[in-house]
């Protein structure tokens, strides 16, 4: 610790963080892009929804795995372990993509290489989200919610240009030089957070129990299940049911979907980041942060979007214009219900485990993800997209019912705490 006050204190602790966020901010960018790459080199291999869709189970399962266990690693560990294992086990994911003769290029060996992909992701995502609350100035949950969503928009901007990155190297270079150009972006920033970062994220504590992965703060795990569905409600029809329905149905290009997905995600990531501007508990003032029923009010706003596309597309308007205009309040309304979440779960976890916390919350945010890729794949082969739209509707209104359980206070072994420079 410092003598006379935090300021330096809070310097060092900032310096790590930033090493941090840019390396989480790469992964993500690389993120977005392997997605794309993947999921429109298989289509034009001919394979269907629900094959292109099965690519990514495993990533979606390690995900889950990886956030239990990682919350683990971190608290025994420490924050700059997890972070520096997701930047090497990102760059292997990818170099078996790039050095891969293309007959091994398979659904086994692709699903393989995006389960390495999934645990590289949550890893790093679980090392910053943990880091924010360790930093945060102490006692402010104003800055706590400004840090998170700042951090929570800027990533999915990133993944929204990451789509974007994905589609055009898949049309100018091909899939395995797009994939080892990837790899290349992470390993970059894998030597310089090495080389520059000091100390450690977070106190390694040795005697962390691997039975302690569980969460027992009833707070987090409602909001656990309320993530588990407004995740699943994005994902079944925007992960593989609309990029399939713009390109096989609307004949829309890859480089016309990849624009249309990178666009609505680096909105989407935008409005996330300025959420504290606009998002505060009623009847409190501009101090006043959000709450469960903050949450609840607006994933019942968020569940209208998809109900008014599906309608809109089953009165046979023009489904270009449809889904354009639909996908904007939808990418509001979904950034606001997530900026809160993402508020949320720092404010409720405890200092004492908040690696575990917000990897157990992760967790939730996978098996969601999971749920929502599959049956997007599922019901759009079985049913089209109105069909995955309604789901979606449904599945945001059960996210907006738990969200009445949440409490309206945060307990004082949750405030933010700062870190010692040397922690």
């Amino acid at each position: 610790m410092f003598a006379g006050g935090t300021a330096p204190r809070r310097s060092g602790d900032l310096r790590n963080y930033a090493l941090v966020t840019g390396a989480y901010w790469t992964d993500t960018l690389v993120d977005g892009a392997t997605r794309t790459l993947v999921l429109f080199y298989f289509d034009q291999l001919g394979y269907s929804p629900l094959q292109v869709a099965s690519l990514f189970v495993l990533y979606e399962i390690a995900g889950i795995v990886t956030n239990l266990v990682g919350g683990w690693l971190a608290a025994r560990l420490g924050l700059k372990i997890t972070l520096f294992m997701g930047l090497v086990i990102q760059v292997l994911a990818l170099l078996m993509l790039g050095f891969a003769p293309e007959s091994l290029l398979v659904v086994t060996y692709v699903m393989v290489s995006q389960a390495l992909s999934g645990v590289a992701k949550d890893l790093t995502k679980m090392s910053s989200k943990s880091a924010v609350k360790l930093v945060a100035p102490e006692n402010d949950d104003s800055a706590l919610y400004r840090w998170v969503a700042v951090l929570t928009g800027s990533k999915n901007a990133l993944k929204g240009i990451g789509f974007f990155l994905g589609g055009l190297l898949l049309t100018l270079f091909g899939f395995q030089a797009a994939a080892l150009a990837l790899a290349g972006m992470v390993l970059i920033a894998l030597v310089l957070t090495s080389s520059l970062m000091h100390g450690h994220l977070g106190h390694p504590d040795k005697t962390a129990k691997f039975t302690q992965i569980l969460s027992n703060n009833h707070a987090v795990n409602i909001l656990a299940a309320a993530r588990i569905f407004l995740f699943a409600a994005r994902d079944v029809w925007f992960v593989v049911a609309l990029p399939f329905y713009l390109y096989s149905v609307l004949g829309w290009s890859f480089w016309q979907v990849g624009t249309l997905l990178a666009v609505w995600v680096i909105g989407y990531g935008g409005v996330q980041a300025a959420a504290p501007r606009f998002v505060r508990r009623r009847g409190q003032g501009p101090s006043g942060e959000p709450d469960g029923r903050t949450a609840m009010w607006l994933a019942l706003g968020l569940a209208l979007c998809p109900a008014a596309i599906a309608i809109a597309l089953s009165a046979h308007a023009d489904p270009t214009i449809a889904i354009i205009a639909g996908l904007i309040p939808f990418g509001v309304a979904f950034a606001m219900n997530s900026a809160v979440h993402s508020y949320l779960i720092l404010a409720y976890a405890d200092n004492d485990k908040v690696a575990m916390n917000v990897g157990f919350y992760y967790m939730a945010n996978a098996c969601g993800r999971l749920a929502g890729t599959v049956l997007s794949g599922l019901i759009y082969e079985w049913h089209g997209l109105t069909a995955c739209l309604w789901t979606s509707a449904g599945f945001v209104l059960v996210a907006g019912l738990l969200s009445l359980f949440l409490p309206t206070e945060v307990a004082e072994s949750a405030r933010p705490t700062q870190l010692s420079q040397t922690a």
